[in-house]
């Protein structure tokens, strides 16, 4: 049974994340959830304005703790330790997640993709391979979930420009957007340089899309009772790509994401489509 601590984190950080994992087999879910609540915790507490720094290391130090046999009294961090040893996560994994949390705290903005890829990997390419690892997928299948996380990290930074300058942050790298000779990525930057935001954007959405058909190679190591739900998250992430790239300054007026009518559907089509597979 999943600990309601651990489901009420989960189902308010994501709608897409959570009513995807739900089609999960149950004990894969589980699983899933306890994963989620962990990572979630701990970007809750570097997203917070102002942010939570003090509890965050004290979060880091908690699961520390637990990675010791130690209970913490803190059902999320002791949760995801007994997964980490039950599943044999790599705990250099759970370390670059932490350590790209930490950046969030101390870094900005990024000049290059290969300053970027550093926070890219610990942020969401181990995710991918938390994943991999729960779901007992082969090793061959690493990079392929290694670029699905990475893809859908970055449309995440392409739907939330606007939130993310209202926390002082820029995720893209800074000679992309000198590029398309934009000073910066708030409002005003964009209406005065519309054509060059707009080609910006797409040109993101692009290496996203590059990004997210290296990932989808690894489909063929999925189970088809697994395959369901990464499929249906995969697919929502594209349709939110797609969306902003019909118009891009739609990123200032909302948050694009898919509503729940619409997962369900998918998630009904890609079902379909695996019985028929």
């Amino acid at each position: 049974m999943i600990d309601k601590t651990i489901h009420s984190i989960f189902k308010r950080g994501s709608k897409t994340y959570y009513y995807s994992t739900i089609f999960f087999p149950k004990e894969v879910k589980k699983d899933v959830f306890t994963l989620y609540s962990f990572l979630r915790k701990a970007d809750d507490y570097v997203d917070a304005i102002p942010q939570d720094v003090s509890e965050f290391y004290a979060f880091w130090q908690r699961y520390e703790m637990a990675m010791k046999g130690e209970m913490t009294g803190d059902i999320v961090v002791d949760s995801f330790a007994d997964l980490s040893r039950l599943k044999g996560f790599d705990p250099l994994w759970t370390n670059a997640f932490l350590k790209s949390m930490e950046m969030d705290i101390t870094i900005s903005e990024y000049e290059s993709f290969d300053e970027l890829k550093k926070y890219l990997y610990g942020s969401s390419e181990v995710v991918g391979l938390f994943m991999a690892c729960i779901m007992g997928l082969p090793k061959e299948s690493y990079n392929s979930a290694r670029y699905l996380g990475r893809a859908m990290q970055y449309m995440n930074f392409i739907r939330d420009i606007d939130e993310d300058i209202a926390l002082g942050r820029i995720y893209f790298p800074k000679s992309e957007l000198r590029k398309h000779g934009l000073q910066g990525l708030g409002l005003e930057d964009a209406q005065s340089n519309k054509d060059g935001f707009e080609a910006f954007i797409k040109e993101q959405i692009d290496v996203y899309k590059s990004w997210q058909v290296r990932g989808e190679e690894g489909y063929c190591f999925i189970p088809r009772r697994y395959l369901i739900p990464i499929r249906t998250a995969s697919d929502m992430y594209t349709w939110t790509g797609d969306q902003i790239y019909r118009d891009p300054l739609v990123v200032y007026r909302k948050k694009v994401k898919p509503r729940i009518p619409r997962i369900v559907s998918t998630i009904i089509a890609n079902s379909l489509r695996s019985f028929r597979l």
